[in-house]
């Protein structure tokens, strides 16, 4: 799969990685299921001391972390820095939370011959994660910090174009004193995945990528049995509503597109305006992009990053040619950007008819999609236009409207007067072809665990 690091500021290769040979996978399997059979028996306390070490040491050295990100993936250093300050917060969270949320649960039953019934929340074993590039670590943090809680072993693996952020999180956990063979970075091939999944000794597999490597997954999981989630794609709305603050209501539009340069499945991809205020949303949210400032992200003044290749960049750039033949305005904004780096001129698509197919597509970077509504009813009724249903915004002065509006909205998440955000504390999850489960706090913890049921039913047999 060539895994490389290749500067996407620059263009230099920097470092190659062979791939991990059939022999070395099966290897990895094994001390992975050898692994599992000691940590689940591990405390609580035991795993939450790792767990509170792996954050302790991504805070010491958040410098060298995020300096990594920045190089292989070519988000702001900044970005970077709240990227490894978010993965030790996931940690903490389970060191706090994990061992309360795993309680055996008491059921409430309806007749007392049933006995005393409890349900017990025990580990699988061994996990596949498959995980993409736009966040190396954060999606590491997501599935690793609550499976290892749970008592479950984790291999990985991640994008080609981020090797070595891989590599660090493995580094990581071993000096945090995770056993060996707990947590595994291979750099698998394709093939290898299919390999590893129908190893009866792997248990379930969590993805997060794009649609078509998530229906080749969980189609490959489904046949062996295996318990899956995908996180995949996603569309969100960004709804402003005829009383939001306008102010307010751009300047997120702003972020919400164009954080991390718009590579993030839950960022504000679709922006609907009610015709009351559409107009003059258009011409300040114009003058806002046009305001960012694309180059180095090792440069504190860049606002707007590269993409994460070459050929990211190329995509994007061709999905707008494709858009634009089939009817959609498009307008570059901002003076040009680099021609060194992977960069995209932020571009806003306007007038996208009801009959457009590139209305329901998804742009991975700085590409925004406009829609003016005829009022509110309109407003959500687009925003359901989708196939996605990751996250979505509502913009209003009045908080509990919008949460009216916001139940109206068939997504996994939905904030009122902010973009889908991350955090450590919160879920993380969509529906329909934006993929199925949940990832952090209990729902995530829970998605790889026997919910064993154990009842003591004491009674004289009765014939």
């Amino acid at each position: 799969m060539a895994y490389a690091t290749i500067n996407p500021y620059t263009g230099e290769k920097l470092k190659t990685f062979p791939d991990a040979t059939d022999a070395e996978v099966t290897e990895a399997i094994s001390q992975a299921h050898d692994a599992f059979l000691a940590w689940r028996e591990t405390s609580f306390t035991e795993r939450a001391r790792i767990l509170q070490n792996a954050a302790d040491l991504l805070r010491r050295d958040s410098d060298a972390y995020a300096r990594l990100l920045t190089l292989e993936m070519g988000k702001l250093f900044t970005e970077a820095k709240a990227e490894v300050e978010l993965s030790a917060k996931i940690f903490e969270y389970y060191v706090r939370n994990a061992e309360t949320l795993l309680k055996p649960e008491k059921l409430p039953v309806l007749d007392p011959a049933e006995g005393d019934a409890i349900l017990v929340h025990e580990p699988l074993g061994v996990l596949l994660a498959i995980e993409p590039w736009n966040f190396p670590y954060y999606q590491i943090a997501r599935i690793l910090a609550p499976q290892l809680s749970a008592g479950n072993t984790l291999l990985l693996k991640h994008a080609s174009n981020v090797p070595q952020s891989a590599a660090a999180f493995e580094k990581l956990m071993k000096e945090a004193g995770l056993p060996n063979g707990a947590f595994r970075n291979l750099y698998a091939t394709r093939s290898q995945i299919e390999l590893i999944l129908n190893d009866d000794r792997v248990h379930g597999v969590a993805l997060t990528g794009s649609e078509a490597a998530g229906a080749i997954v969980a189609a490959q999981a489904g046949k062996v049995l295996k318990k899956s989630t995908m996180e995949l794609g996603g569309a969100d709305a960004f709804v402003v509503l005829a009383d939001a603050d306008l102010d307010k209501a751009v300047d997120w539009a702003v972020f919400g597109r164009h954080w991390n340069a718009g590579q993030v499945c839950c960022s504000s991809k679709r922006l609907i305006v009610v015709d009351a205020v559409y107009d003059e949303f258009l011409a300040r949210y114009r003058e806002r992009v046009a305001a960012l400032v694309a180059g180095d992200p090792f440069d504190d003044k860049t606002t707007l990053a590269p993409l994460s290749s070459q050929g990211a960049a190329d995509e994007v750039k061709e999905k707008i040619r494709e858009a634009v033949l089939l009817g959609i305005k498009a307008e570059e904004v901002g003076p040009p950007v680099p021609t060194q780096g992977a960069f995209v001129q932020p571009t806003l698509l306007t007038e996208v008819g009801e009959d457009n197919p590139a209305r329901y597509w998804e742009f991975f970077g700085p590409v925004s999609l406009l829609f003016r509504a005829r009022d509110e009813e309109d407003a959500i009724r687009i925003a359901n236009d989708s196939p996605f249903g990751l996250g979505g915004s509502v913009f209003t002065s009045d908080t509990a409207h919008g949460v009216e509006v916001a139940k109206k909205i068939s997504t996994g998440m939905v904030f009122i007067n902010h973009p889908t955000k991350v955090e450590a504390d919160l879920p993380f999850g969509g529906i329909r072809r934006s993929g199925y489960g949940r990832e952090l706090i209990g729902l995530g913890l829970k998605e790889f665990v026997n919910h064993k049921l154990i009842d003591v039913v004491d009674i004289d047999a009765r014939f």
